[in-house]
């Protein structure tokens, strides 16, 4: 039986008549870019709504998540995703093909496949994208989930700008259109892919993807099936407080239905117990992961968390931020030596425990605003930006 799923039509007809049809003035033809949290529902409501409006408006729809298999370059995901489409027309490889010089083809055989497309090959995406646009007569929209995860390679940021290439040929009057959709759970990192001129989609609208409402929780609690009714007023006062996230919810649920000695007018309280827990759970792994931490790697990611978009983690000036702020945890100034080897080292461990994300053009982030957060709240970000 299929996943009962919670669907916003509305929202995803609205959005997706602002990615097709490009007012004047509006910078959606340069790309849309929707920024949410991890696990706030964003990832499914691109698959099951946003994507099927796009197919109803007559978009042809690429996919391609870069965040489901870490061990693929995220620059073979988005080229996959454009052979896949391409590979589904056996007449259209043909011409395609031919087009590209190659006058002897047999699909199914050695002397033609879907390998010859890509960044490098015999067929770039910009050919392959064109081809498909004016074979189909169709505006093309390519989704791509965790989008910022492109720039953590070099064969990322490449489909980037060939993806930018693409957009700018098949927009112009001789072809039916390209539009390039990025999501991704971290704003700031998102942003780097259209914050300055040197980025493939500089200037791309940049929109706060909304979280889900009272709507949501309305059908939540009229469909959770539990042995008391729950009120919506609380679970959205609760789902609210939680950092809207719809598994802390069902995760709950799931617990209550196999307690099998609750008795039926325990189970709101049960279930607001039940997700405050789930969500305090979350935030206490984190920490123990953050209270590990040498006291040169606490220091980078404090400071790291205070400065934000202006940290630079080598300047003379950052290297005395650290130093500060292994003072404030107690280490004895004589003790601290802070030097660009040891902050390298630092930086190097916190990607590996999952808390700093790195662009490959050397540009450092905190992986999830809740880090920030945490630290925040725990006053250790006080005096270092």
């Amino acid at each position: 039986m299929a996943e009962i799923l919670y669907h916003r039509p509305a929202l995803a007809a609205r959005l997706s008549k602002l990615i097709t049809q490009v007012a004047v003035g509006s910078a959606a033809s340069s790309g849309v870019f929707l920024a949410a949290p991890r696990r706030t529902g964003k990832s499914t409501f691109a698959r099951e709504d946003l994507r099927p409006a796009l197919e109803a408006a007559g978009a042809i729809v690429l996919y391609a998540d870069l965040w489901q298999d870490l061990t693929k370059d995220p620059g073979l995901v988005i080229v996959e995703a454009v052979r896949e489409v391409v590979g589904h027309n056996e007449g259209f490889v043909t011409r395609l093909a031919k087009n590209a010089g190659m006058q002897h083809v047999t699909v199914a055989g050695l002397s033609f496949s879907l390998d010859k497309i890509g960044l490098g090959t015999d067929i770039d995406l910009t050919k392959a994208l064109v081809a498909l646009s004016d074979e189909s007569k169709k505006i093309i929209v390519l989704m791509i989930d965790e989008a910022q995860h492109a720039i953590t390679t070099d064969a990322g940021v490449a489909a980037l700008f060939a993806l930018k290439a693409a957009r700018d040929e098949l927009n112009s009057s001789r072809h039916h259109g390209l539009r390039i959709v990025c999501t991704g759970s971290n704003r700031d990192k998102l942003a780097m892919l259209r914050n300055s001129k040197d980025q493939a989609f500089f200037g791309a609208s940049m929109v706060p993807f909304p979280t889900l409402d009272q709507d949501f929780i309305d059908w939540f609690c009229a469909n959770v099936d539990l042995p008391y009714p729950l009120d919506p007023v609380n679970v959205f006062e609760l789902f609210q407080a939680c950092g809207y996230r719809p598994e802390l919810l069902g995760a709950a649920a799931d617990e209550i239905r196999f307690d099998f000695t609750l008795a039926p007018a325990d189970v709101p309280e049960r279930f607001a117990i039940l997700v405050r827990a789930q969500a305090d759970e979350l935030n206490a792994n984190l920490q123990k992961v953050l209270h590990s931490l040498t006291p040169i790697q606490s220091a980078v990611i404090r400071v790291m968390s205070a400065k934000g978009d202006s940290y630079a983690p080598f300047e003379a000036p950052t290297l005395e931020l650290y130093a500060r702020a292994m003072a404030q945890v107690g280490i004895a100034e004589n003790a601290i030596k802070v030097e660009v080897p040891g902050v390298q080292q630092a930086l190097i461990a916190l990607q590996e425990k999952k808390l700093v994300w790195k662009a490959s053009r050397g540009v450092y982030a905190v992986d999830e605003q809740v880090i920030v957060d945490l630290l925040r709240d725990a006053g250790l970000l006080e005096n270092l930006a």
